[in-house]
């Protein structure tokens, strides 16, 4: 835990009093989205201290050029960055000819700041002293709308507390931005014309090289004490900027109140040439049904969200708190209505990664998305790597790969690779490997195996194609290895026969083998279309077959583990607890170096695979890789403490469970590894969500049936979650006597809780 100001709360991230350095990490923590835009909590009015001012746009990137790397046989062109949109919630403030800046006041007083998750708005309050001494009171309250994606809106109020006031607004739209994280400072918009009409102003401007098309644009309403009024209004225009003004000389203690609804239209959605009459669409419903309808309609569609999705904890208000912070940023992310879109490791929170998706999803994000919404949005997610298909053998054709092999970019918004740092862009092949077990994953959580032969089994043959021609044949251990990768653990590059990907490797080609056999027993027309149309033979599967079955694993007698790969033994012997505090965490804090010789473990790898594919391991097997593993992982991936914390939680350490719970839930809340300033880490929340439905719950899919095993930690009283299991929502009640389920269905349902079968009734409660 490296800061600890956000306050308790069940259903709000609360931040008391105003202090200048934890600007920007508020910045990130209070972040709105709706999916299909998002943005940091920058102030509204002018902030002249340190502050990284951030809005997105879905699915719009710029391909930067990459700073390394670029002139070697196959690399990646581009790293595609997650482009800083131009700015619609500016509102200068001034008042009696000074403008309003926290950072210039002379005192500022009773600062509060809400997310309220519950409902889905952002509100902020304080009392501010000018250098001219006048007083004024601030509210504002801003969301992004759930209901009308393109919009947003604004509710922002100035009270003058000891004078008469001169107050003006001046509402703007900027699209003069840049990236914090650009490779060679290039400009990234081309603006193509600023506008405007009465109230109502647009930005018409384009991505450079990608050509996404985006009109932004506002309109705004005045109040005095709640009743409409016309103000004087000028507009300003540049060649970047438009500006509105309204001034207006307010009594002392009167409320002058500017609603300023803006957002973005954007040419993946409407012709290019319409954007503007679709972004006057779009603000004629919001100013016709104002702030407050809005805002209604908001509160009333995250009620519906949280009906299913909610994971209540009861007797532990910062764990209950965190693990709503991490369900209401996955809400705000990616709500499954767009399939062209995924979930991006920061979000609309920052730009650090770029890309819009990585393995994060299948190995993280599925199982909550399955689980808490429609089945149909876990398979979007699936259909999202399908569509993808032929750039991933473009991919791996550029590596020399042949025969329709496929290998799916470790970073990408359109299924090229755009990563840029070699020891993760060509070894960290591992990815292939989640995009085929999420397939397995859907399917037996789902039952809709229909998406193997209609969609698939071709993405399972190109996976199967690339892992045995990654392998190589080695005459002295007479077995196949994989030579030059890096696990899931990014503090190893460049290793021989990681465990984790060697395993991933054989269970994939299994696993391709068993479904081409169910496949043209069960469909056969679509087993014939989908040979015939990759090509494929039996002696190529052979060819298959015989890797994964003389797979090399590296392993320690001694220790009686699977090695993490080649020579990790060889690391000087030092768990990550004799690390000094100073020195954590070691990736900002050592040389890469340093890091590459250490024996310390960035997150979950050859656990990845035992969390994986826990199945076909003994407990004590776990137990044993659990003692030899943990004690040298750091943790410095969010990626890492949710998986620790279901293993921990199978082999009834609910202690050491309870606390890596607590590091996922509050990762960011608490700014475990010092850069949540950067933006929040949004894959690694679902994991979260499994830490508590996997692991306290101890729920999983066996047999074709939906099992637990319930644990609950002496810090709580109860826990409870909803899961949609194959079209019925199942009700999971844990307190410290008893488990409670509850069946909205409308079939009897058995599970399966401690190993004891039991048959839910639909609309009935059943104590165990």
């Amino acid at each position: 835990m490296n800061q600890n100001y956000i306050k308790p709360d069940n259903w709000s991230i609360i931040e008391e009093g105003f202090v200048p350095e934890r600007v920007k990490s508020s910045e990130s923590l209070f972040s709105i989205g709706n999916g299909a835009m998002g943005q940091r909590a920058n102030f509204e009015e002018q902030y002249s201290g340190p502050t990284f001012r951030g809005s997105y746009v879905a699915g719009v990137y710029y391909p930067d050029k990459t700073r390394v790397g670029w002139w070697k046989n196959g690399y990646p062109d581009y790293f595609a960055k997650v482009l800083n949109a131009p700015n619609w919630i500016g509102i200068n403030v001034t008042i009696n000819g000074e403008v309003l800046d926290l950072f210039a006041c002379k005192k500022v007083e009773h600062f509060k700041r809400e997310l309220n998750m519950k409902e889905g708005w952002l509100s902020r309050s304080f009392t501010a002293t000018l250098k001219n001494k006048i007083r004024v009171q601030v509210r504002t309250k801003r969301f992004l709308s759930l209901e009308a994606d393109e919009i947003g809106a604004i509710a922002y109020e100035v009270i003058p507390l000891n004078k008469d006031a001169d107050i003006v607004f001046e509402p703007y739209l900027d699209s003069g931005i840049t990236n914090e994280d650009t490779n060679w400072d290039d400009q990234f918009w081309d603006i193509l014309k600023v506008s405007h009409d009465a109230n109502q102003g647009f930005i018409e401007a384009k991505t450079m090289k990608t050509a996404f098309h985006v009109c932004t644009f506002m309109e705004s309403k005045l109040f005095v004490n709640d009743q409409s009024m016309d103000a004087l209004h000028k507009v300003d225009a540049t060649d970047s900027r438009l500006t509105f003004t309204y001034a207006y000389s307010v009594k002392r203690g009167e409320r002058f109140t500017i609603h300023k609804f803006g957002g973005y239209t954007v040419d993946r959605n409407h012709d290019k040439t319409k954007l503007v009459s679709a972004a006057q669409k779009a603000l004629n419903l919001a100013t016709t049904k104002g702030f407050y309808a809005l805002l209604e309609d908001q509160k009333q569609i995250w009620a519906t969200i949280w009906s299913m999705s909610d994971i209540t904890i009861t007797g532990d208000v910062k764990a209950q708190q965190g693990i709503r912070f991490n369900i209401f940023q996955l809400n705000q992310t990616y709500l499954g209505k767009d399939s062209r879109l995924n979930i991006g490791p920061k979000g609309f929170t920052g730009e650090k990664y770029g890309g819009s998706t990585y393995w994060d999803t299948e190995a993280y994000c599925i199982p909550f998305y399955m689980a808490t919404k429609d089945q149909k949005v876990a398979r979007a997610l699936l259909e999202y790597r399908y569509n993808h298909l032929g750039r991933a053998i473009e991919n791996a054709e550029k590596l020399g790969f042949t025969q329709g092999a496929a290998l799916y970019p470790m970073v990408t918004m359109n299924g090229e690779e755009c990563h840029n740092e070699w020891e993760i862009t060509f070894e960290e092949i591992h990815r292939n490997g989640a995009i085929a077990f999420a397939m397995h994953n859907y399917c037996r959580f789902t039952g809709d195996y229909r998406y193997i032969p209609e969609k698939g089994l071709e993405v399972l043959i190109a996976i199967a194609r690339f892992w045995q021609q990654r392998a190589t044949y080695s005459q002295p251990k007479k077995q196949y290895v994989i030579l030059g990768v890096t696990g899931p653990n990014e503090y190893e590059n460049n290793v021989n026969n990681n465990w984790y990907t060697n395993y991933l490797a054989r269970w994939c080609i299994n696993y391709t083998i068993e479904n081409l056999s169910k496949v043209e027993a069960e469909y056969p027309e679509d087993f014939l279309r989908i040979v015939k149309k990759v090509k494929l033979t039996k002696k190529e599967v052979a060819l298959w077959k015989a890797v994964a079955d003389n797979m090399y694993f590296p392993y320690s007698e001694k220790h009686g583990v699977y090695l993490q790969q080649d020579g990790f033994l060889d690391k000087e012997w030092v768990t990550a607890d004799q690390l000094l505090p100073s020195q954590r965490p070691i990736n900002q804090k050592w040389s890469w170096d340093r890091i590459l010789r250490s024996p310390y473990i960035k997150q979950a790898d050859t656990l990845q695979g035992f969390y994986f594919f826990e199945d076909q391991f003994s407990n004590e097997e776990l137990e044993r890789h659990f003692d030899f593993y943990e004690p040298f992982t750091v943790h410095e991936s969010s990626l890492s403490p949710c998986v620790h914390s279901i293993q921990a939680a199978k082999l009834g350490r609910l202690e050491q469970a309870y606390t890596l719970y607590l590091r996922t839930s509050r990762l960011d809340l608490d700014d475990y590894n010092h850069e949540v300033h950067e933006g929040l880490h949004i894959t690694s929340m679902a994991g979260t969500w499994m830490s508590i439905v996997e692991g306290f719950g101890g729920m999983r899919v066996k047999d074709n049936t939906l099992c637990f095993t319930p644990r609950i930690p002496k810090q709580w009283e109860a826990y409870s979650f909803k899961v949609n299991f194959r079209n019925q929502i199942l009700k999971v009640n844990v307190c410290q006597q008893d488990t409670t389920f509850e069946l909205e269905g409308n079939t009897p349902l058995p599970l399966k809780v401690n190993d004891a079968l039991v048959i839910i009734e639909p609309h009935s409660l059943v104590t165990v």
